[in-house]
């Protein structure tokens, strides 16, 4: 349930700051006619987002055994791919989202109405339909047949969401740039664990060998059905009894990310540190870079 609270804390809460900075933007520069398409563009974000995960799990259970594991573990790669783009994608660029959405919503309010709602819908998008599918894929790898890992998801976004709005009203201080770190070290070893269970998937379908090829069996003393080997399976996505295969793709994946990943940001030519996002709330200053914190002061009044 913490991996899956994990996830949507972290994917929601990017798109949370995304919706600040817009519509904090327009009331600033006293376009508030602008904010009725932008909020049409985010409510149809999230509902292609809601129909997309509706269509994996109620899509998925149609098909047959095999197929469903194929299913399974394909995204699981692909859910794994993006949320590594993802996090590294962050820990580069976020220093700069604000000014890049701010010039993004300028040339939409110079087009009209139709601009403002793509905007608005491809801003958050992306990270709508990259949180459906990773959500999917770790649900599916966490399952215990329990509503646990969906309940810990719609904790983590209602959590987003309540941070971003404290946001906007300048009621909260954070250190985004620490929060994003550890956060993004937390979400690649879930990905780890998703990862390693999708290419078990594919070996239950058939798909790649090496199933009956067991790492090591500790069942005996970490039981599945054990409370602390629900919550390691919750947590990690831990096995006790691992294929070969599996064990081989955890270490290959996490070890080299979690180097890279915690690396300054550059490594290797020459650019520096890792520095902290100005645009990590949404009326902050630009040039503010003074303490390593994130502040929004009290919302404009339009």
């Amino acid at each position: 349930m913490f991996s899956n609270y994990l996830i949507g804390l972290r994917e929601g809460l990017e798109a949370s700051l995304v919706v600040c900075i817009l519509i904090a933007y327009l009331v600033k520069t006293g376009r508030t006619d602008a904010l009725k398409p932008i909020w049409i563009g985010i409510a149809v974000a999230v509902l292609i987002a809601m129909g997309f995960g509706c269509a994996l799990e109620f899509g998925s259970q149609e098909l047959t055994f095999q197929a469903q594991e194929a299913l399974g573990g394909s995204l699981s790669i692909v859910a794994v791919g993006l949320v590594t783009w993802m996090v590294f994608w962050m820990r580069r660029t976020a220093r700069h989202l604000k000014a890049e959405l701010h010039g993004k919503l300028d040339a939409a309010l110079a087009m009209g109405t139709g601009a403002l709602v793509a905007t608005a819908f491809l801003a958050v998008g992306r990270e709508g339909l990259e949180t459906a599918l990773f959500v999917w894929a770790s649900v599916h790898a966490a399952s215990d047949g329990t509503p646990r890992p969906l309940v810990g998801v719609a904790l983590g976004l209602a959590t987003a969401v309540f941070l971003g709005w404290l946001f906007y009203r300048g009621a909260l201080r954070i250190n985004l740039a620490k929060f994003f770190t550890w956060t993004g070290g937390m979400l690649v070893v879930v990905a780890a664990g998703v990862l390693a269970y999708g290419f078990h998937d594919l070996q239950e379908a058939d798909w790649i060998p090496g199933l009956t090829n067991q790492a090591f069996d500790i069942s005996g003393t970490i039981p599945p059905d054990s409370w602390y080997g629900t919550l390691l399976k919750g947590v990690f996505n831990f096995q006790p009894d691992p294929t070969v295969l599996q064990v081989t793709v955890w270490l290959l994946y996490l070890v080299p990310t979690l180097a890279l990943f915690f690396a300054p940001v550059g490594f290797g030519s020459g650019k520096g540190k890792v520095k902290a996002p100005d645009g990590t709330a949404p009326d902050d200053a630009p040039g503010d870079q003074g303490s390593r914190s994130a502040t929004a002061p009290p919302a404009p009044q339009a």
